[in-house]
């Protein structure tokens, strides 16, 4: 199988996650701006966080960047098949994931916001959420998942006379 990178995508990836990691080490040194959005348990941990909840909000910062190590392989010319393979399915998961989690919290929120679904968040966090975080995870799944693609390959000819 032969992938070509689409390097258009793959950087607005890396900037994607460059961004969302950023804003785990901002809110992980004790930045409050756009904590409020998140709405629920995480924001009352945000406003007295306990030392625990400090080291999970940066190890999901350095999580978040290892979406950068796996596009960024993507530029290396692979010898071995299986790598090409790998990082084609890992990137092409990564997407889907990211996509559908925030499609996903679009319809749960949507759902409470309907009063279908009882959710303890407020309407400030769920109309963020609504608008804001969830699109941005759909977008970081665009990213990822348009980063690389599969291409036939090259048909070589052979003339029956050579």
């Amino acid at each position: 199988m032969e992938t070509k990178t689409n390097k258009y995508f793959l950087y607005l990836g890396v900037t994607w996650t460059i961004i969302f990691a950023c804003m785990s080490f901002y809110w992980a040194m004790g930045g409050m701006l756009g904590v409020r959005s998140l709405g629920g348990e995480i924001y009352e941990m945000a406003l007295n966080p306990d030392p625990s909840f400090i080291v999970i909000v940066w190890i999901t910062g350095f999580i978040k960047l290892l979406g950068i190590v796996i596009l960024m392989l993507l530029l290396a010319s692979w010898r071995h098949s299986r790598i090409r393979k790998l990082l084609y399915f890992t990137t092409k998961t990564l997407g889907l994931f990211l996509f559908i989690y925030g499609l996903l919290n679009i319809i749960t929120i949507s759902l409470s916001i309907l009063g279908i679904l009882d959710f303890k968040i407020d309407h400030y966090a769920a109309s963020r959420r609504l608008f804001f975080w969830e699109p941005y995870w759909m977008l970081g799944g665009i990213f990822y998942f348009f980063s690389v693609k599969k291409v036939s390959s090259p048909v070589v000819e052979s003339h029956p006379f050579s």
